[in-house]
């Protein structure tokens, strides 16, 4: 079993903060839902309400999709120059890491992260990202064209208009930065819907974009359902774009959503179930460290996750054996606590999603090598789990489980592991872990996915494009590619006469 701290009991040594914003943020404000609906966020930790929220619905969609309209069509925002918006960006940024602790603890309260790791790297990170962007904003520019008849042509990049951003729970501040900071920086308006289960920080990053300056209208926030606000925003006739992150099942009712309405285009950054493969001349125990790390970072809740991990038979018990080692000193407890090394899954559905799915690979005949059980009686805390000797067509091996479970396969050639690791309807990650350059370069190229890293895993950068292949979406977050998908490219042309060259 996984080694656990302090029985993961809610750590004493913290006062948890006092939660400051529950209310719909529109137009820079924070007001009531117009039906007058809350919903309850939920402390993994403890199973116990923390606070409610205003439950926004399409009404609410709507009001906030006029105020972030009439923002985009007579307002500062997309009209001031580039430096002046990242001006007011960089402002935001500072802020946000003026307040890292307070929104360090919402993240670990309100989604079961761990506080250390938040304030050490998800929040540094998240203002990082905005500054990135801010540094585009005043280098958006088309091209002039070299016309091939009496032409004189160039282009303009232009603000798409007013965006739609629906983000997931499983990372509440790296996506709101990913989706947020690109279309500020191009010039957008924006209505933003956070996952229900995990709210609390988007409300006070709204908060911190008013101090910061970003006008009113540009940036609303409205918590609420999938069903009610996040359809309402991916049919809504006067919205623009749709950037949503999440389950590829939900993906689908995004497009379909966006089609039958007003034709807006998409960006889907869906599910994954992605290899790690590790040949014969990998260092053991340093694939084994990346191998667990794959699995069990962010409690198994990221859409990357190594979950597949290839093996190659020379190497394979020895592999097996330190894995499961780590694995069994692998510290599960109160995410507040600075020696634990995995929090709780983020609410009840997950977690009984999670354990359902290890009773399922018990029932399908894998091997379970360790793991597989709640962790306390209290929170919703699992142990790091692997199965072993699984079939390619088990569920376990071909479904997105999104919790810290993982299947360990076996393999002969550098084929055999292509075709393995490409046996998915997924393609958003892959790991490779090996010595040689000719295999890393061969096996790189050969893989459907996204991102490749190669003798590391989770290297994430503001200037690394990361999306799907497949299943798992199209469109890029992070990177300048993610700064384009909020942008129009408009084509200004004008005759030229008795000009002595083209």
């Amino acid at each position: 079993m996984a080694a656990l701290s302090n029985g993961n009991q809610p750590s004493s040594s913290f006062n948890t903060p006092s939660i400051k914003f529950t209310k719909l943020f529109i137009n820079g404000q924070f007001v009531h839902s117009l039906s007058g609906k809350e919903f309850e966020t939920i402390d993994p930790r403890t199973e116990e309400v923390i606070a409610k929220i205003a439950e926004g619905g399409k009404e609410d969609i709507d009001v906030a999709v006029k105020a972030a309209r009439a923002a985009f069509d007579h307002g500062p925002w997309p009209r001031m120059p580039g430096a002046e918006r990242a001006r007011i960006m960089m402002k935001w940024a500072d802020l946000i890491e003026q307040n890292i602790d307070e929104i360090a603890a919402l993240e670990a309260l309100d989604a079961g992260k761990l506080y250390h790791f938040c304030k050490a790297v998800d929040i540094p990170s998240a203002a990082n990202t905005i500054r990135y962007y801010a540094g585009a904003a005043d280098k958006i520019h088309g091209e002039v064209l070299k016309a091939s008849r009496e032409l004189h042509a160039y282009t303009l990049l232009e603000p798409i208009g007013v965006v739609g951003h629906i983000i997931p729970w499983n990372f509440p501040t790296t996506m709101f930065v990913a989706k947020v900071s690109p279309s500020l920086a191009a010039g957008c308006t924006m209505v933003l819907k956070p996952a229900e289960q995990t709210p609390l920080s988007a409300l006070f990053y709204a908060h911190l974009s008013k101090l910061a300056g970003i006008p009113d209208g540009v940036l609303n926030v409205v918590p609420g359902f999938g069903l009610t606000a996040g359809a309402a925003i991916c049919s809504h006739m006067d919205i623009d774009k749709v950037s949503f992150t999440g389950s590829t099942e939900v993906g689908r009712e995004v497009m379909r959503a966006a089609a039958n309405s007003n034709l807006k285009p998409v960006s889907l950054e869906l599910g994954g179930k992605s290899p790690m493969i590790v040949f014969d001349d990998a260092d053991v125990n340093k694939a084994a460290e990346l191998a667990l790390l794959g699995f069990v970072f962010n409690k198994g809740e990221i859409c990357v996750a190594g979950t597949r991990v290839l093996v190659q038979e020379g190497i394979y018990d020895e592999f097996e054996k330190k894995l499961v080692e780590k694995a069994k000193a692998w510290v599960v407890g109160d995410p507040f606590d600075p020696k634990v090394q995995q929090g709780p899954q983020v609410n009840q559905k997950q977690f009984e999603r999670i354990l359902s799915y290890i009773e399922l690979g018990k029932t399908e005949g894998a091997t379970l090598l360790t793991g597989g059980k709640r962790v306390g009686n209290k929170g919703y805390y699992i142990e790091p789990t692997i199965f072993s000797n699984v079939k390619e067509d088990m569920r376990i091996v071909q479904e997105e489980i999104f919790g810290p479970v993982m299947v360990l396969m076996k393999f002969k050639t550098i084929e055999d592991a292509i075709k393995s690791a490409n046996n998915t309807k997924y393609g958003l990650a892959s790991g490779i872990v090996t010595k040689s350059l000719d295999t890393a370069n061969t096996v790189s190229r050969s893989i459907r996915a996204g991102i490749v890293w190669i003798n590391c895993y989770f290297a994430f950068g503001n200037d690394i494009p990361y999306g799907g292949y497949k299943m798992s979406g199209f469109g890029r977050d992070f990177g300048l590619e993610a700064l384009h998908k909020y942008l129009q490219v408009k084509s200004v042309v004008t005759p030229i006469y008795n000009s002595p060259w083209l």
